[in-house]
């Protein structure tokens, strides 16, 4: 469904794996995943309380919240979907409560994605090697507000880690 003319649209996805759908391929390999996701989420709490607790930069704090939020979201939604929808199809959507229950246990649910940006949405001009003449679409990745979550708190993480990470002088130790 198009929200703002061509370049934002709410698009239902279900992802099995993690970024861009990336699955581990191994028969426990969701379980694994989620399981991961839970002590990463252990990690990042201890973490931050740590932070808070030594009264670090507030853009760490805030950007290690950003990311704690978006990874308690992904895995409330790959911990439960599976236990409350049936499985949607091409042809199908999903049933909230199915009176055949829903479609996996606990932690191997689906994450459901859908933002999605094509941002451009063109042809390649011809004399490009390789790709001339084929679609060229910019970011198609489908994603969800948790994602964004993350990838924000990443982001500011990575352009102000020098100013988030450095220590502040103490003027009586110099």
């Amino acid at each position: 469904m198009a929200i703002f003319g061509n370049w934002f649209y709410l698009h239902f996805t279900e992802n099995n794996g993690m970024a861009f759908g990336y699955e581990l391929g191994f028969s426990y390999g969701k379980l694994f995943l989620s399981i991961f996701r839970i002590i990463a989420i252990g990690a990042i709490v201890w973490y931050l309380y740590r932070s808070i607790k030594r009264k670090e930069h507030s853009g760490l704090i805030i950007s290690l919240s950003l990311i704690l939020a978006g990874a308690i979201g992904n895995v409330i939604d790959s911990a439960f979907y599976g236990m409350l929808f049936s499985e949607s199809t091409f042809y199908q959507k999903a049933v909230f409560l199915a009176a055949d229950g829903g479609y996996s246990s606990f932690l191997h649910g689906k994450v459901v994605d859908m933002l999605y940006f094509p941002l451009i949405d063109s042809t390649w001009p011809a004399w490009v090697p390789y790709f001339g003449g084929s679609d060229l679409l910019f970011f198609s990745p489908v994603f969800n507000i948790a994602d964004s979550s993350i990838s924000v708190g990443v982001t500011l993480l990575i352009v102000f880690q020098k100013r988030f990470l450095t220590k502040k002088q103490n003027p009586e130790s110099i």
